[in-house]
């Protein structure tokens, strides 16, 4: 395993111990509070999970502009995308005291952190959009990202927390949920040493199941962490509880034992296409991985982004010191009928179109709705039951 970004070690912003957690949630009731927007409560949670180290809490103007425009804090931290606690109004708080966070995620919006309040800053139109520009490459507010970002308010409140829980995420995900701390030490004790790590917000596919096999070979990788995303997604994406059981489903028929390792993370997706495949790369060191699979469209959305760009921004934007992890690049894969196997389609320069079992998303939605099962060569025969069932309930 490879050490954390900017740090000799982690950096959990979760309140470990119990009485002091008490103490804290006890001293919160008391507090003036605010209930966050879903953006900033997972923020926490990533920040609680010390996948976010070495960050503290959330980010002032001054370091989300820089971030946006550089990739790097003012105070030369390279950070990716903005990590920031957005309100729509400064709800009559104070520079230099204590509040409380509330989770908007949750019945009853219990504490989620204690906030120490450093700054309370209004971004303005310029600042905004340059964050916007930058972070998510237009201004388009049908793109989720944006709109999600512009639905949170102007009013930047920043400084460090303490966190307290972590939201839905351990109730409702008991056994996936992990925080990078957990990972770490999971890994730790399966003995991986060399780890590459697979994003997903969607099931797995047989193209993903070999691209996962391709990398840990070619690699030669001790394992893989399949790491998916379990908050908020857009309109018409598979929940969150049906993709964990698809995903389980293949690696416990499909893969050797003690090879991957099934976990998730509590962040609303951002759909910020390379920026997004960035900081995938820097929580994933968090976690002790020393690779990532960057695919076609990684963290995309619509038509906002290259096919390749996450993998471009690597090269472009990313200083050669910046982060530990590596990038492992792959191209469009699908089912060689001539080949009788998964392949990438750059390795099969002598094929026509009609030699891959190419499906679109749509397509394949359309089967499952109607109870017909995809191609055993495009998914596995157990995994589309469990997404044929999805369907057809709803």
């Amino acid at each position: 395993m490879i050490k954390p970004h900017g740090a000799n070690q982690l950096k959990p912003l979760y309140v470990e111990d119990d009485s002091a957690r008490a103490a804290l949630l006890s001293e919160a009731e008391k507090l003036p509070s605010v209930v966050v927007s879903s953006a900033a409560a997972t923020n926490a949670v990533m920040l609680g999970g010390g996948y976010f180290t070495p960050l503290e809490g959330y980010m002032n103007v001054a370091d989300a502009v820089s971030v946006a425009e550089t990739m790097h804090t003012s105070a030369g931290l390279f950070w990716p995308v903005p990590i920031m606690n957005l309100l729509e109004s400064d709800e009559n708080l104070k520079v230099g005291e204590r509040i409380a966070l509330r989770d908007p995620n949750v019945e009853g919006n219990p504490v989620l952190a204690v906030m120490h309040v450093e700054a309370i800053e209004t971004l303005n139109d310029t600042q905004r959009d340059s964050i916007i520009d930058k972070v998510y490459g237009t201004q388009d507010e049908a793109h989720p990202g944006v709109a999600a970002f512009k639905a949170q308010g102007n009013v930047a409140v920043s400084g460090p927390i303490k966190v307290l829980n972590f939201s839905y995420f351990t109730t409702d995900f008991p056994g996936t949920f992990r925080t990078a701390v957990q990972i770490r030490e999971e890994m730790s004790k399966l003995g991986w040493e060399k780890i590459v790590a697979f994003q997903t917000r969607n099931p797995m596919h047989r193209a993903h199941e070999e691209l996962c096999r391709m990398a840990m070979q070619d690699l030669d990788a001790d394992g893989c962490l399949v790491h998916m995303l379990l908050g908020k997604l857009k309109p018409g994406d598979i929940p969150a509880d049906v993709r964990d059981a698809s995903i389980r489903k293949m690696v416990e028929l499909y893969f050797e034992p003690n090879t991957v390792l099934v976990t998730g993370y509590g962040f609303d997706m951002l759909y910020a296409g390379p920026r997004e495949a960035v900081l995938h790369a820097v929580f994933r060191q968090n976690c002790g991985c020393t690779h990532l699979i960057v695919g076609r469209d990684h963290a995309g959305v619509g038509d906002y982004y290259g096919a390749f760009d996450a993998q471009e921004i690597f090269d472009a934007q990313v200083p050669d010191d910046a982060l530990l992890i590596d990038i492992y690049r792959a191209d469009h894969t699908a089912y060689s009928k001539k080949l009788d196997k998964v392949v990438m389609m750059k390795d099969a320069p002598d094929h026509s179109k009609e030699d891959f079992v190419l499906l679109s998303g749509t397509a394949v939605r359309e089967m499952l709705g109607k109870g017909i099962a995809p191609p055993p060569e495009f998914s596995r025969p157990e995994v589309a039951q469990i997404l044929m069932d999805y369907y057809q309930s709803l």
